[in-house]
């Protein structure tokens, strides 16, 4: 499932483009609309910026669709591979039984969870949600370990949640 929402009542919160017209107690009480539990069941968390046309045109050219396909076939091959069903299926026992039998988790990247979940005071299904998308950004990468840069960057798509701390 896909949502999206704007960063704030008018729209432009963040805008390169034009300028917020919300007070800070505007956008706040506007994003607290969404509660803790409503953004534990949604993994990424991305804001996007609006573009002008020259930054459209002049765009770097990135990797074709059917590159990132095959990445993205390849990975969950992986994943059917190791547990029979995708990440995004798996239970919490099958997530944790995964980290301690199948597949290593380094020191660094839980100790990385272990301090993000602590500071921004993330729930046990924000632990699980982070824990699958850092395994998939894993299976995409090909590495055999799940790495503090995995677990880093599935907390950088994350955003509301330290947003609304």
């Amino acid at each position: 499932m896909i949502s999206a929402m704007n960063p704030c009542p008018c729209g432009y919160f963040g805008s390169r483009q034009r300028a917020c017209r919300c007070s800070p107690e505007q956008v706040q009480r506007y994003r607290l609309r969404l509660s803790g539990p409503l953004l534990d069941r949604i993994d990424l968390h991305i804001p996007m910026q609006t573009i002008n046309s020259d930054e459209l045109q002049n765009a770097p050219i990135g990797d074709s669709s059917q590159l990132i396909r095959e990445r993205v076939i390849a990975a969950q091959k992986r994943q059917l591979l190791r547990q029979q069903k995708l990440n995004a299926n798996l239970s919490n026992t099958e997530l944790d039984e995964i980290l301690a039998n199948k597949l290593v988790a380094s020191a660094a990247s839980l100790e990385l969870l272990a301090k993000a979940m602590s500071q921004l005071k993330f729930s046990a299904r924000a632990y699980h949600r982070i824990l699958k998308l850092a395994l998939s950004i894993a299976d995409l990468s090909d590495a055999q370990t799940l790495e503090a840069n995995h677990i880093s960057e599935a907390l950088s798509y994350r955003g509301l949640d330290r947003d609304s701390q």
